[in-house]
């Protein structure tokens, strides 16, 4: 089973990065809005099922993946 994790600042959280690509992206010429930055976490899991596998991503995005005060998660789970 393999599960895909987004994490991205939440709205109101500053987002240096993101302003930094939107302000490069306005020098280039490209007429764009907000922009967040985020990171996609690919994990391959031993799960027996869908619901298995989501309950150790969302565990693992709790201990682990995100901070959960200040970022939010969406994720995907896909059998192989």
């Amino acid at each position: 089973m393999k599960a895909t994790v987004l994490v991205r600042p939440k709205d109101g959280i500053l987002d240096p990065q993101g302003e930094a690509v939107q302000g490069s992206l306005q020098k280039l010429g490209f007429d764009v809005g907000s922009v967040r930055v985020g990171r996609v976490i690919d994990v391959e899991l031993a799960a027996g099922d869908e619901t298995e596998a989501r309950a150790q991503v969302e565990r693992m995005c709790a201990e682990l993946l995100a901070n959960p005060l200040i970022e939010s998660v969406q994720i995907r789970v896909d059998e192989e």
